[in-house]
């Protein structure tokens, strides 16, 4: 983790993440000719450098490694003198395909206690616990995502005001024409979201003639409370606008007397993503993030941190914090599973970062996924989830899923995760099925953008501690738990995202 306690590490343009880093991240935009001060070494730029990009803080040779975090972030295909800019056009990833692991367990001590704090939330009947109180349709099918928009409407105008958080759609496009481990993934992602605490009650709608079949979808949810779940197929009905919406009704009715309470923090479960990342992600928003994940597992909680690609380059971090040889053997499939289903396709393992990425001062996969992985904190890794599985042991969780935004968002809801904690350098204004809470790296782009940012870790680069953000962070997580609203829920931005990975017939 990284401490902004030290003033040598935090300095005025520029910031040193560890004493063995052989370049330093610039905290605003400086000139050809500046000079800067780092220790008792003055480096004079040779060229004009943006915030967030990097600068060489000594020569380093033909092929010799770039260090960041204390780490490897690739090496320099050129000869880099010190005051040189370091980025894509000096420097490749040493990534390549497959590895081999050797379980070298170091656990990291939580220096937090447990404060028994609480929030108010829903307690369910099943003994699960949501934070919002919402009535949600489900479509088995992507074929009924406008007929259910309708049935919205109508019900709405049946019942007037709402006294419960939101109703909606989770609108997909898949559900038919899909074979093998696809149709599989996207009945196990919907079956997810129907048992998900965060809604109080499900209309489940089909069409009636798609190859996930309401018989089929019915069994694979297993038990679940009459009461809250509804089916429909829109077929075998003359006016499913009219037919739905006397449903909802119905289900509106039953979960409309559903009442907050004190619930233990213990019962939160937050899922880690970042998005639109840029060269402060792993100084600012990150560490934040990772020190917050710190501290909700202390307190009883559960974190859940995906998008495996950005592992890559940072796995071996969290292998070592794996609770046991299982766990570790879990995690060395996570990660080789998923760079086998790159080769599969003949994508190479390190096409990543972004462009926008690049723009905003990240170079390499190791450079993303060194800063990615401090979201996670220094916890110890409890389980390793497949796509679409949910959460079975509290604490810190890894996850199998794909880099993109969306499809992460919606795969950590579907684990269970009544809330997102998603940074981000350059801004995004979307949502998952939860709400989906956005924290700045950098103070510009809160400052740009107050309607899609809901927390500006940037100031952790002017005048805030890691530690005191951090309590800051803590009330207005557990404000958010007890029914405040994020900007994507004000926005009405939702989204529900299915990973593909075959044919579509």
């Amino acid at each position: 983790m990284i401490s902004y306690e030290s003033e040598e590490m935090l300095m005025k343009n520029v910031i040193q993440i560890n004493e063995n880093d052989n370049i330093v991240v610039v905290l605003k935009d400086l000139s050809k000719g500046e000079v800067i001060s780092i220790g008792n070494k003055e480096v004079t730029l040779k060229e004009d450098v943006k915030r967030g990009h990097k600068i060489a803080t000594a020569d380093i040779s033909l092929g010799g490694n770039i260090i960041k975090y204390g780490f490897p972030i690739g090496h320099s295909i050129v000869d880099v003198f010190m005051g040189e800019w370091v980025h894509t056009h000096n420097i490749k990833t040493n990534l390549d395909g497959i590895k081999e692991y050797t379980f070298n367990q170091k656990l990291i001590k939580n220096s937090y206690q447990n404060r028994n704090l609480t929030f108010n939330g829903y307690k369910r009947e099943n003994g699960n616990v949501g934070i919002r109180n919402e009535l949600w349709i489900v479509p088995t099918v992507g074929c009924v995502n406008g007929i259910a928009d309708r049935i919205i409407d109508r019900f709405k105008e049946m019942v007037g005001n709402l006294s419960i958080d939101n109703v909606l759609v989770l609108k997909h496009n898949y559900g038919c024409s899909q074979l093998g481990e696809d149709h599989i993934s996207t009945r196990t992602i919907l079956g997810d979201a129907v048992k998900h605490p965060n809604n109080g009650g499900v209309l489940v709608l089909g069409l009636g003639c798609e190859n996930n079949t309401m018989v089929d979808f019915k069994k694979s949810l297993g038990k679940f409370n009459e009461k809250r779940v509804k089916f429909l197929i829109s077929q075998e009905v003359s006016d499913e606008i009219q037919e739905g919406a006397n449903l909802l009704v119905e289900l509106y009715e039953n979960m409309r007397t559903d009442k907050r309470e004190v619930c233990s923090l213990s019962e939160l479960k937050i899922g880690l993503k970042c998005g639109g990342s840029d060269g402060f992600s792993g100084i600012t928003g990150n560490p934040l993030v990772g020190k917050f994940s710190d501290f909700l597992v202390a307190q009883g909680g559960t974190t859940v941190l995906t998008e495996v690609p950005e592992m890559f380059g940072a796995e071996t971090l969290l292998m070592a914090r794996a609770k046991n040889e299982e766990v570790f053997n879990k995690t060395v499939h996570l990660i080789n599973d998923f760079k086998e289903y790159f080769m599969k396709y003949d994508q190479p393992v390190y096409e990543n970062p972004s462009p926008g990425n690049k723009a905003g001062g990240i170079t390499t996969l190791e450079d993303k996924s060194l800063g990615c992985t401090q979201k996670a904190g220094t916890a110890t890794v409890v389980d390793v989830l497949k796509y679409g599985e949910t959460l079975k042991e509290k604490g810190l969780n890894l996850l199998s899923a794909p880099g993109n935004d969306l499809v992460a968002a919606s795969a950590l809801a579907s684990a269970g995760c009544q809330m997102v904690l998603f940074t981000t350098g350059r801004g995004t204004p979307f949502g998952s099925f939860v709400p989906t809470m956005k924290i700045s790296t950098n103070t510009q782009i809160f400052e740009l953008k107050p309607h899609w940012i809901d927390f500006n870790a940037g100031s952790l680069t002017q005048d805030k501690t890691l530690d005191a953000l951090n309590e800051e962070f803590i009330v207005y997580i557990i404000k958010v738990a007890s029914g405040e609203l994020v900007n994507n829920e004000k926005n009405n931005f939702r989204e529900l995202a299915i990973f593909k990975s075959g044919v579509t017939l």
